[in-house]
């Protein structure tokens, strides 16, 4: 019992942060001292511009050669296109509104792994599991946006921005150019000037603090109030069902410790909030979308912290 404990104190290590930094957002917010304005404009600059810096820092930096595992990103984009392909089973034959399929589709195997999901990892594995974790996020990115494009489209036939906005997405994407453009100052180890990476490294380092925040003041409680069976369904695939088969199955591939806790970390992520702007744009019900990245970002700190405490109680990650 005093291993269990131990394991669980660990967790909350991993988590105790990122829900202190949302709870400062959320209570900043209510003080007036994070304003909707403030909010809009730090979340752009943490996409555009933080989040990139951060992204392209720890790939390029990296030594791919030792880090490198094209079998953890096969692996996870071969599980998340599984976890896809059964949420919309279950969603087609449960959800007789059509409009609402590809809402909860996308928030069932949408997760935020850009934000919440390197937060974890950082803070579980420091800066070799945030290299790793930026290549994760690549792969990922791209087949969130391709998944998202397919079923909401396929919830709103009517909708006619499905491949304009699937390759606007991807290739207008700055998470993925930043890692695109890093690759080869990685791979053939080219030298950064100091003066660049020093300018860099203020902009990153300011990233999931900012981000977090700006999290924590966009939750709306009163989505919580209006939750419905829909979203209970979305929010428990996200949290449950995703993060639970992702993590088994990657042990039954094999994946151990640093790997097997990312694959872990990166699933038990809450749903993206990106999931609200692409329900919004292509037809889909966007309060539930909203509801559904509410629950799942307030959920995932209790439900990662105990997945870290048995895998941890387990031995199977270190």
């Amino acid at each position: 019992m005093n291993e269990f404990f131990t394991q669980l104190h660990y967790s909350f290590s991993v988590t105790g942060p990122i829900f202190l930094m949302l709870g400062l957002g959320v209570f900043l917010k209510r003080r007036g001292i994070l304003t909707d304005p403030f909010i809009e404009t730090g979340s752009k600059l943490v996409f555009t511009i933080t989040l990139p810096a951060m992204l392209f820092l720890s790939v390029a930096k990296a030594d791919l050669a030792q880090i490198g595992n094209v079998n953890l990103l096969g692996y996870a984009v071969v599980a998340n296109i599984l976890i896809y392909l059964l949420f919309e089973s279950l969603a087609g034959k449960l959800i007789k509104e059509r409009r609402d399929i590809g809402v909860v589709v996308q928030g069932a195997f949408r997760a935020n792994t850009g934000i919440i999901g390197l937060a974890y990892v950082s803070n579980a594995f420091g800066e070799t599991g945030l290299a790793i974790g930026s290549l994760y996020v690549a792969a990922i990115t791209v087949l969130y946006n391709i998944l998202a494009v397919i079923t909401l489209s396929r919830a709103n036939p009517q909708q006619q921005l499905g491949t304009q906005f699937l390759i606007r997405s991807i290739t207008t994407n700055p998470l993925i150019l930043s890692i695109v453009l890093a690759l080869p100052f990685s791979v053939f180890t080219i030298p950064i000037p100091q003066i660049l990476t020093d300018s860099g490294r203020y902009f990153a380092d300011m990233t999931l603090p900012l981000a977090l925040l700006c999290t924590g003041a966009s939750l709306d409680f009163k989505q919580l109030r209006q939750s419905s069976t829909l979203t209970h369904f979305a929010s428990s695939g996200r949290l449950i069902i995703a993060p639970l088969l992702i993590t088994l199955a990657g042990y039954w591939a094999g994946f151990r410790e640093l790997e097997l806790g990312i694959i872990f970390l990166m699933s038990a992520a809450p749903t993206a909030a990106a999931s609200y702007v692409m329900a919004r744009n292509m037809g889909g019900n966007a309060n539930l979308a909203a509801n559904i990245i509410a629950i799942t970002t307030l959920g995932s700190l209790f439900t990662c912290s105990l997945g870290i405490t048995l895998l941890k109680t387990f031995r199977l990650i270190d």
